[in-house]
């Protein structure tokens, strides 16, 4: 089984949100449509701007927990070297 670490913006540079999942299609889902109350739903956080695999959990889980420990210009810097013009991945998901 694949397990994901990602990254959703409300906008390019806006606000961030740092999650894990085991389906993240489904995850992505349910972020854009709001099924999912607090954070990302209150602040409108919707696009995947970054997504990693692993097939460890406990490796998805501890990266996890260190990018969210990141200063914010990190993760800025991590999503525009590999998603320069910030897309929304949701849509390479379906």
């Amino acid at each position: 089984m694949a397990y994901f670490v990602y990254i959703l913006a409300s906008q390019k540079r806006g606000t961030l949100y740092v999650g894990v999942t085991n389906d993240i299609a489904r995850r992505a889902w349910e972020h854009r449509e709001g099924t999912v109350s607090g954070f990302t739903r209150q602040y409108g956080v919707k696009r995947l701007v970054m997504v990693e695999t692993y097939d460890d959990v406990r490796d998805a889980i501890q990266r996890e927990k260190r990018l969210k420990h990141w200063n914010r210009e990190w993760k800025i810097a991590l999503i525009e070297e590999n998603n320069p013009d910030w897309d929304d991945l949701y849509d390479r998901l379906v």
